[in-house]
């Protein structure tokens, strides 16, 4: 049996997806699995003069020093003091490693590739996201992080975060 190289199989689309699906102010979000890499228990951030306002600080995991991006402030929501219960989901930003602040990871779902809703089909302005999908309890918007980080944030985060690293 022959196997294909990695590059023609991840062009072509997946049937099932797997989801992370985390909690913020009771409302449920998703990332593909695909792009993280672990969820950690929230920890005091250090400040970064300077960073796009998204930012929301740094920490360090395991020697790496990565930015903590606050998802409050990226849907326009009022951010909030880091309390003890909250995680952080370490994810895959284009070719940047980063720390999203949560409320909570919920866990996995799988749900077939077809079963996700087109978020510009729902309202326009969705562009954040990659799609909705339809749970027994309710919907959950899936975001898409190749479009999370603007290209004049990403400039700036780099331009604060290259003395740092």
């Amino acid at each position: 049996m022959t196997r294909r190289p990695a590059a023609l199989t991840e062009l072509q689309p997946r049937a099932r997806m797997q989801l992370l699906v985390f909690c913020l102010d009771g409302q449920r979000y998703a990332l593909d699995l695909a792009s993280v890499e672990r969820v950690v228990q929230a920890v005091e951030l250090t400040p970064l003069p300077g960073a796009p306002a998204i930012v929301a600080g740094a920490i360090d995991v395991k020697g790496r020093i990565l930015p903590v991006l606050c998802l409050r402030r990226r849907m326009g929501q009022p951010p909030r003091e880091v309390v003890p219960s909250d995680q952080l989901l370490i994810a895959q930003i284009r070719e940047r490693t980063v720390a999203l602040l949560i409320d909570a990871a919920q866990g996995l779902i799988e749900c077939e590739a077809s079963a996700i809703a087109d978020p510009a089909a729902i309202v326009p302005g969705l562009e954040s996201f990659q799609g909705v999908v339809q749970l027994a309890d309710g919907l959950v918007l899936i975001h898409d992080l190749e479009k999370f980080l603007a290209a004049d944030e990403a400039l700036a985060l780099d331009s604060v975060m290259e003395p740092v690293e």
